[in-house]
């Protein structure tokens, strides 16, 4: 006689389905959360480096100005009246603004940032050099803030090249 095999029932239960579903259920919840912060987060390097570039502008024109104001001979006098007319680092002390260009056209798309300079001239050394007896240091700052709580600070250095000592004619108190 010719017996069949037995048949196995083929399937799932009730029990592995609904363990199934809660298990993918799950994974699809981790995914989704990481493509969530993902997006949250998506503008934060570009608004960061965007911030970065703003201020390294700015403290590219800051370096490239006279240490003394030509107009004076003088280290900080009062700032001229406006940022096309600054011919010294000092005169952007205290500069806040949203970012333009050198003679204060707005520059599209960069509203939403703001660049504040401070020039200090006091408490300033550098490799042993202070500004003690005559100022030949100045420490420019240059923050940028923007959206997403973004904030950039650069910090350089800017010296009088030709005071090399105290007694040096070429320094000016």
């Amino acid at each position: 006689m010719c017996t069949s095999p037995a048949k196995s029932n083929q399937g799932f239960t009730l029990i592995e389905l609904i363990l199934a579903i809660t298990v993918i259920g799950i994974s699809v919840a981790a995914v989704m959360s990481v493509f969530v912060v993902t997006t949250q987060h998506s503008a934060d390097p570009m608004a960061r480096q965007q911030a970065q570039l703003i201020a390294e502008s700015y403290l590219d024109e800051i370096l490239i100005k006279n240490f003394y104001d030509p107009d004076t001979s003088n280290v900080c006098p009062a700032p001229e009246g406006s940022r096309s007319a600054y011919d010294n680092v000092c005169d952007y002390n205290g500069l806040s603004q949203v970012p333009t260009d050198q003679f204060g056209n707005a520059i599209a798309g960069l509203s939403s940032y703001n660049v504040a300079v401070s020039v200090t001239t006091s408490g300033v050394s550098l490799n042993g050099i202070d500004n003690t007896s005559v100022t030949r240091i100045l420490l420019v700052a240059v923050t940028v803030t923007g959206p997403n709580s973004t904030s950039v600070t650069l910090n350089a250095y800017r010296t009088n090249y030709q005071c090399n000592a105290s007694g040096d004619t070429e320094c000016k108190p």
